[in-house]
């Protein structure tokens, strides 16, 4: 069984659907890129996932369990943790403090919040080095990382990233896709969503997604051998 399976999932704003039956698996252990352009519904699926839009129909089960109505606050809690596209960061508060909120489902555990908290600093050196600073005084890639940091805080199981690449450089963003790619071998899985195919070589599962829906699955040295950047993103991706 994987650790997260979706199934016929259906999502819609109001009476408008944006997700047309959507399958698919992430097996514990392992990075899985969701790739697609603008307007596929690769926002639309992690954040469902995460408990932020509920489905019309369809399942999602994760680590054996069903996920029905429930918010994400629970879902945090029950070890599914998102790193939002456009960071949401708190920019009036410093690094710290907005770590801190991370772990707020096991704020009451002072020896995981040290851990989780030693784990970012050792992920994100940079990140203790302007723990006192303002989060809306860092640069772009800085607030990217203690986005991915924030969410690592509550020590999920499975760990959903959405849009780390937007707006970095190639050089930044292949620091935080090298990063995910620590915190996979360290035991959290990894789902990121990625119009950037970059992303590739750091992936052992790749879904790409049309129009909100599946067009493509591979897995392995599959990834490596077919253009998926050429069929199905177009070459300025």
């Amino acid at each position: 069984m994987a650790l997260l399976e979706v199934r016929d999932l259906v999502v819609g704003y109001d009476q408008y659907p944006v997700l047309h039956g959507v399958s698919f698996d992430v097996e514990q252990g392992e990075c899985c890129v969701l790739l697609g352009l603008n307007g596929a519904g690769k926002t639309t699926t992690v954040t469902t996932v995460a408990g932020m839009l509920q489905p019309q129909s369809g399942s999602i089960t994760f680590d054996g369990k069903e996920l029905r109505k429930g918010s994400p606050s629970q879902r945090v809690a029950g070890g599914i943790s998102l790193s939002p596209e456009g960071r949401r960061l708190f920019p009036r508060l410093t690094v710290s403090q907005n770590l801190k909120l991370g772990a707020w489902s096991r704020r009451r555990d002072s020896k995981t919040l040290k851990r989780q908290m030693d784990l970012v600093r050792d992920y994100f050196p940079r990140l203790a080095e302007r723990e006192n600073q303002l989060a809306g005084t860092l640069s772009g890639g800085e607030q990217q990382m203690l986005a991915v940091g924030r969410a690592m805080m509550s020590r999920p199981k499975l760990l959903l990233i959405d849009e780390a690449s937007l707006g970095l450089s190639p050089t930044v963003a292949r620091t935080v896709w090298e990063v995910t790619s620590r915190i996979k071998a360290d035991g959290t899985t990894v789902l990121m969503v990625e119009q950037n195919a970059g992303a590739l070589p750091f992936a052992d599962r790749a879904l790409i997604m049309e129009k909100g829906t599946l067009v493509y699955t591979g897995v392995g040295d599959e990834l490596r051998t077919v253009n998926l950047r050429e069929a199905y993103l177009g070459s300025g991706a």
